[in-house]
C-alpha cells in the first residue's frame, strides 16, 4: 500500500498544476478552435457553420498581410536590441565600479513602472510640439510625425517596447553572469586576453542558453504586443502600426466578429509556435539531440 502511494504521489502534486492548466489554457483553446469554424458577423450569439471559411477570409485579406507584415517588422526591430544591448549592459553593469547599485535602479526603473503611465510619458515627447520635436528644431529639423507618419510610426511605438524591456533583460544577463568561472576570466586574461577577447571566448558562450531565452521571451513578446499599440496609435496611421493581437482585439471586441478573431488568434498560436521551434532547433538542440 505504502508503496503504491509513494509512486503516484508525484501525479497528485501534478494534479494541482494539471486541473488549472485546463481550466485556464486547454479548454479556452479548443473553445477559441470552435469559434474559429462558424460565422458571428451577423449574429454573436448564434453562429453559423462556415469551416474554413474565416480562415480563407484572413489568408485572402489584403488588411490581414499588412497586419502580418507590421507584426514582423516589430518582431524583427525589437528582438536583436532586446537580445544584444542588454547583454552588453549587463557586462559593463556587471564590474567593480562605483554607484552600481544606482545604475541597476536606473535602468531597471522602467520596468517596474506601467506601461500605460510610460506610454503615456513616450505620446507626449512623441507630439507635434513636443520635447523631441523641440531638441530636433534647435538642428533645423522640421517636426516628425513619430505617431503620424505611416513610415516611422511603427519605429515609434518598436523605441517604447525596448525602453521598457532594457531593464529586465539586463537583470537575466546579469543572473546568468554571477554562474561564470571566474577562474577561466582570470586564466584568460593571464594568458594576454583583453576585454574584448574575454568575453567573447569565455562570457558570451557561458551566456548562450540565456541568449535563447532572452530571445524566445521577446519574440513572444513582440508577437503579443498590444498596449503599447493601444495607447499610442490605435493601429494607425493607416494601420501602418497595427499588429496581429490588436487586430484580433479589434474584430474580437470592436466589430464582435468573434469567429473572424479565433481564427486570427489560431494562427497567432501557430507563429509563436513556429518560433518556439526555431528557437530550439538553432540555439538548444545539443540538449534535445536534434
Amino acid at each position: 500500500m505504502y508503496s503504491y502511494i509513494k509512486k503516484y504521489t508525484p501525479y497528485l502534486f501534478l494534479s494541482g498544476a494539471l486541473l488549472f492548466l485546463c481550466i485556464f489554457f486547454f479548454l479556452p483553446f479548443l473553445y477559441t478552435l470552435k469559434l474559429s469554424f462558424f460565422d458571428y458577423s451577423k449574429n454573436i450569439y448564434d453562429g453559423i457553420f462556415v469551416g474554413f471559411e474565416n480562415y480563407k477570409y484572413l489568408i485572402l485579406n489584403p488588411q490581414f498581410h499588412k497586419v502580418i507584415i507590421n507584426t514582423f517588422i516589430y518582431l524583427f526591430v525589437v528582438v536583436p536590441i532586446l537580445t544584444i544591448l542588454p547583454m552588453f549592459l549587463a557586462i559593463l553593469i556587471n564590474q567593480k565600479i562605483m554607484f552600481l547599485q544606482i545604475y541597476k535602479l536606473i535602468i531597471y526603473l522602467p520596468v517596474i513602472i506601467s506601461i500605460v503611465v510610460v506610454s503615456i510619458a513616450f505620446k507626449w515627447l512623441y507630439a507635434q510640439n513636443g520635447v523631441i520635436n523641440y531638441i530636433l528644431s534647435f538642428i533645423n529639423i522640421k517636426p516628425l510625425g513619430f505617431l503620424t507618419n505611416p513610415d516611422i510610426a511603427i519605429y515609434s511605438v518598436c523605441a517604447l517596447t525596448i525602453f521598457k524591456g532594457i531593464g529586465y533583460y539586463m537583470m537575466i544577463y546579469l543572473a546568468s553572469l554571477m554562474s561564470v568561472n571566474r577562474e577561466l576570466i582570470e586564466a584568460a586574461q593571464i594568458d594576454g586576453a583583453n576585454w574584448y577577447n574575454v568575453h567573447k571566448n569565455v562570457t558570451i558562450p557561458h551566456l548562450m542558453p540565456t541568449i535563447a531565452l532572452v530571445m524566445t521571451i521577446s519574440s513572444i513578446s513582440a508577437l503579443k504586443v498590444f498596449v503599447e499599440i493601444y495607447m499610442l496609435t490605435k493601429g494607425g496611421p493607416l494601420n501602418s502600426t497595427k499588429t496581429i493581437v490588436y487586430y484580433i482585439y479589434e474584430k474580437a471586441f470592436e466589430n464582435l466578429d468573434m469567429g473572424i478573431a479565433s481564427a486570427a488568434s489560431f494562427i497567432l498560436l501557430i507563429i509563436v509556435l513556429v518560433f518556439s521551434i526555431l528557437n530550439i532547433f538553432f540555439f538548444e538542440q545539443k540538449r534535445y539531440k536534434i
